[in-house]
C-alpha cells in the first residue's frame, strides 16, 4: 500500500477545538471571538484500498480478564478515582498554576512504588535536579519510580514501548509535541494528537496514564474540549494560596461515581490526607455567639461536610446595594434575597449583603439556602444564632422549606461533633436516626426564623 503525506492549513478554535477552514471572527460552534489559531496538519493519503472486516460479537459473549485494579494506599486520593486504579484508564488532572499538581502526583507515584508498581514520571516542565529536590522535601523515596525529562513524544512512546510500567504520569500534556505538526506545543492539534497517541499506547500495554493539563483563565483545561471526552476521568485540583486546603473533585468517571471528593491539607512535607473535614473547617469557629454566623451541613458525594456560613449587612452608602458572594453563586445570593424581601418583609435592597462559605469551600447543593438566609437575617437584626444549633434546608420561591437528601448522615455528623440542636425541612423528620439531639421541623423561612431568632 502506498501512501502520500499531504499539508493542509486549518484553524482551530483555542476555547472547544473546533476546526474551520479558513479564519473567521467568531467561532461557529462556542460563539467565543478572537479564538481561532491557524495550524498546519499533515494527512495520510491512500492510493488503495485497504478491507479489514468489522471485529463484531454478541455482548455475552465478550471475554475479558477481570482485574483488581491498583491501590495507591492514600484513601482521599483512591476515593474520587472510584476505590481503585484500573489497567488502561486515562485520567486527566486540571488545576490552578502552584495549585499543587506535582506535588500530589509525585507523591501519588511513590505510593503506587511501595505497592510495588512501577512508575515512570515523565516531566517536560521541570529538570531531574529539581523533582529531586521536590522528593526530598517530601521524603519520597521513590524506589519504583522512573524519572524522565523528554517532550517528544515519539520519544516518549519509545521509552514506554521498551519497559513495562503499571502507571505513567505525564506533567503535562501541554509540553508535549509531535514531530507530524509544525505548530508550538500546547496548540490545539498537539494538544490532541500526543493525547491520542499516549492513551492508544495505554490500552495497548494496559497500564495506567495520568496527564496534567493546564487551566485557562476560566477555570477548564487548556487545549480542545475534546480532551476531556477522550480520557475516562476528568479530576479538577481545587483551592487557593490563602487557604491550607485542597480538594480534588471528579468531574467525569467511567470506573466511578462522580459525586466523591478528596480533600487535603498543604503543609512544607507535603500533601496530608484530611480525614475529618468538619474538625477541619470548624477548627477556627468561635464557641461565642455571633450574628451572621449559622453553621450547616452539606454533603460532597457520601461524605457530610459541617461548615460555618457568615453574612454581614450594613447600610447602603451609595446609590445601589453591594451583593457580594464567596463560595455560592451570585445569582444565587440575589435569588434567596429576593425570597427574603418579598415573603419575610426584610429591608434589603437599602443594604449592602456579603455573605461566605467560611474556609473556602463552594458547595452547590441547595441545602445552604435556609442557613444562608438565617445568616442574613440574623446580622440585619443583630440577633445571633446558638451556636449549639445546625440548620439545613432548601427554601422555595414561596419561602416554603423543601426536604434534603442524606438527612441521616448530616444528623450522625453533627451529633458526632457535638451540636445540640439541629433544624431540619418538616418532610425529613420521617427519615431521621435516633438521636440524642433536639431536632426540629420547619415548613416556612418565617417559622425558622421565628424558631432560630426569638
Amino acid at each position: 500500500m502506498v501512501t502520500k503525506k499531504k499539508t493542509k492549513t486549518a484553524y482551530f478554535c483555542s476555547n472547544c477545538g473546533a476546526e474551520h477552514p479558513r479564519w473567521q471572527g467568531q467561532c461557529r460552534e462556542c460563539l467565543q471571538w478572537n479564538t481561532l489559531i491557524e495550524e498546519k496538519i499533515v494527512t495520510v493519503a491512500r492510493t488503495d484500498t485497504l478491507t479489514t472486516e468489522t471485529q463484531k460479537i454478541l455482548l455475552p459473549d465478550i471475554q475479558f480478564e477481570s482485574t483488581a485494579g491498583f491501590q495507591s494506599g492514600i484513601e482521599e486520593f483512591d476515593r474520587v478515582l472510584g476505590g481503585r486504579l484500573l489497567p488502561g484508564a486515562a485520567i486527566l488532572i486540571g488545576g490552578e498554576p502552584g495549585i499543587g499538581k506535582s506535588t500530589l502526583l509525585l507523591q501519588v507515584a511513590d505510593a503506587y512504588s511501595k505497592q510495588r508498581l512501577r512508575v515512570a514520571y515523565i516531566t517536560g516542565e521541570e529538570s531531574l535536579t529539581q523533582i529531586k529536590k521536590r522528593a526530598e522535601r517530601l521524603h519520597v523515596s521513590g524506589e519504583q519510580v522512573t524519572v524522565i525529562n523528554a517532550t517528544m513524544l515519539e520519544e516518549i512512546c519509545k521509552i514506554i514501548e521498551k519497559d513495562d510500567f503499571h502507571t505513567v504520569i505525564i506533567d503535562s500534556i501541554q509540553t508535549v509535541t509531535s514531530s507530524q505538526f509544525d505548530s508550538p506545543p500546547g496548540t490545539v492539534a498537539q494538544v490532541r494528537e500526543t493525547a491520542h497517541q499516549l492513551m492508544r499506547l495505554a490500552r495497548t500495554k494496559e497500564f495506567a496514564l495520568f496527564l496534567v493539563g493546564h487551566v485557562t483563565k476560566d477555570g477548564m483545561v487548556a487545549g480542545p474540549k475534546l480532551l476531556e471526552h477522550m480520557v475516562d476521568t476528568v479530576i479538577y485540583f481545587e483551592g487557593d494560596s490563602t487557604h491550607l486546603y485542597r480538594l480534588l473533585r471528579a468531574t467525569k468517571n467511567r470506573f466511578g461515581s462522580v459525586a466523591e471528593i478528596g480533600l487535603f491539607e498543604m503543609r512544607p512535607e507535603g500533601l496530608v490526607e484530611v480525614s475529618d473535614p468538619s474538625s477541619l473547617f470548624l477548627s477556627n469557629r468561635s464557641t461565642t455567639p455571633r450574628t451572621g454566623s449559622v453553621v450547616t451541613a452539606i454533603c460532597e458525594g457520601r461524605r457530610p461536610i459541617l461548615v460555618e456560613i457568615q453574612a454581614l449587612v450594613t447600610s447602603t452608602n451609595y446609590g445601589n446595594p453591594q451583593r457580594v458572594a464567596g463560595g455560592i453563586d451570585n445569582k444565587r445570593l440575589a435569588l434567596l434575597l429576593a425570597i427574603l424581601e418579598k415573603r419575610c418583609g426584610y429591608p434589603l435592597a437599602v443594604h449592602d449583603v456579603f455573605v461566605s462559605i467560611a474556609g473556602g469551600l463552594k458547595p452547590s447543593e441547595p441545602a445552604i439556602d435556609l442557613p444562608v438566609l438565617i445568616a442574613i437575617a440574623s446580622s440585619l437584626l443583630n440577633k445571633p444564632v446558638n451556636p449549639q444549633t445546625l440548620v439545613v434546608g432548601e427554601v422555595g420561591l414561596a419561602s416554603e422549606v423543601r426536604g434534603v437528601t442524606m438527612i441521616e448522615q448530616r444528623i450522625k455528623e453533627a451529633e458526632k461533633m457535638g451540636f445540640a440542636t439541629i433544624v431540619v425541612p418538616q418532610a425529613n423528620l420521617t427519615h431521621h436516626p435516633q438521636s440524642t439531639m433536639d431536632i426540629t421541623g420547619v415548613t416556612h423561612l418565617q417559622e425558622a426564623l421565628d424558631v432560630l431568632l426569638e
